[in-house]
């Protein structure tokens, strides 16, 4: 029972990294490689730069909420007697504020991608899908 839990935190824990893989991570559109990359313009970067600000603090405090219910969740499965009912609230909890920064990611998602053309999103995209192959190779090599 409790190798079971652990394996579903830890699978949960998995599906949030794999989730925040949208873009790359930090202010990217200011990394020289990627603004060469992309040929991004002043205004590009401004617009970018806009974006983010806007959607900064609450993404802040989102993540915040899932790091909070991760924590209880972590101190609920040490414990040494389950309580599958604190597990099950802890848990929906959990999910819930994941599907709350996970939609807000996705909205400044959008709100980004509408600032690229379709040549640059196909960059952008390519070079995040070998990142994340080369991830994943020296991941399976461990």
């Amino acid at each position: 029972m409790r190798r079971v839990a652990l394996l579903l935190a830890v699978a949960l824990l998995t599906a949030a990294a794999v989730s925040a893989q949208q873009l790359p991570p930090g202010k990217w559109w200011r990394r020289p490689e990627v603004v060469q990359l992309l040929n991004l313009s002043d205004e590009q970067q401004s617009r970018l730069e806009s974006i983010f600000r806007g959607a900064a603090n609450d993404l802040i405090d989102l993540k915040a909420e899932v790091d909070k219910q991760n924590i209880a969740l972590r101190g609920e499965l040490d414990q040494p007697q389950l309580d599958r009912a604190a597990i099950r609230r802890i848990s929906t909890r959990l999910n819930e504020a994941r599907g709350r920064l996970f939609e807000h990611e996705l909205m400044m998602l959008i709100d980004m991608r509408s600032v690229l053309n379709d040549a640059q999103w196909n960059r952008l995209r390519n070079q995040l899908d070998r990142l994340n192959r080369q991830q994943q190779q020296q991941h399976r090599q461990r």
